[in-house]
């Protein structure tokens, strides 16, 4: 069964601020080797995601339940947050979490592609005729 938007807000922020300070707990661990770093940045893309889906299920919550997340600010904003959590671990988790979350980006706009369909409508426009003289 699905949750609500304001269920799935509360539960997606937790889950951010858990991995958030599961980071800072472990941040000598996480940059003791390289390996431990790429996971600090997946561990940053899963922070953006969880953030991302904050976001945009307050948004739905707030302005009704047709509002769509947009790149900016909404997505922009998320990446810069998850950057900043990933920079006070290691610099090299900042690079593999931008990496990771825009292939988590891809990936989460090609299933609301397929689930809901192209919702932003037809952009063809109209053929500007000239005029003959």
């Amino acid at each position: 069964m699905a949750a609500s938007n304001g269920t799935s807000f509360l539960l997606s922020l937790l889950i951010a601020l858990l991995l958030f300070a599961s980071m800072q707990l472990f941040r000598t661990h996480i940059s003791a080797s390289q390996p431990m770093t790429i996971a600090g940045g997946f561990m940053g893309s899963l922070v953006f995601v969880s953030l991302l889906t904050a976001v945009s299920n307050f948004e739905m919550n707030m302005f009704g339940p047709n509002f769509q997340a947009r790149v900016f600010p909404e997505v922009l904003t998320c990446l810069f947050i998850s950057m900043i959590c990933c920079a006070f671990v290691h610099r090299v988790c900042v690079t593999t979490c931008i990496i990771f979350s825009l292939i988590a980006l891809y990936y989460i706009n090609r299933i609301s592609t397929t689930s809901y369909g192209n919702t932003m409508g037809s952009t063809t426009g109209y053929a500007i005729q000239k005029k003959q003289k």
